[in-house]
């Protein structure tokens, strides 16, 4: 096997275990989020409810 190709074929690994790594970085993110926009939905949803108690006061 000729030097040539053996970095070639390193290089073309590293590239399919970047583009792997990208798509879990990117799955795992998204989860996260959608994690923190229903925390801060709850937060809003409590704010409206603490607005309309007020207001009916």
């Amino acid at each position: 096997m000729n030097i040539g190709d053996l970095i070639f074929q390193l290089i073309m690994l590293l590239f399919i275990l970047g583009i792997i790594m990208a798509i879990i970085l990117v799955v795992r993110s998204s989860i996260k989020n959608k994690a923190d926009s229903q925390r801060i939905e709850q937060k809003l949803d409590k704010v409206i409810k603490l607005l309309e108690r007020e207001k009916h006061e």
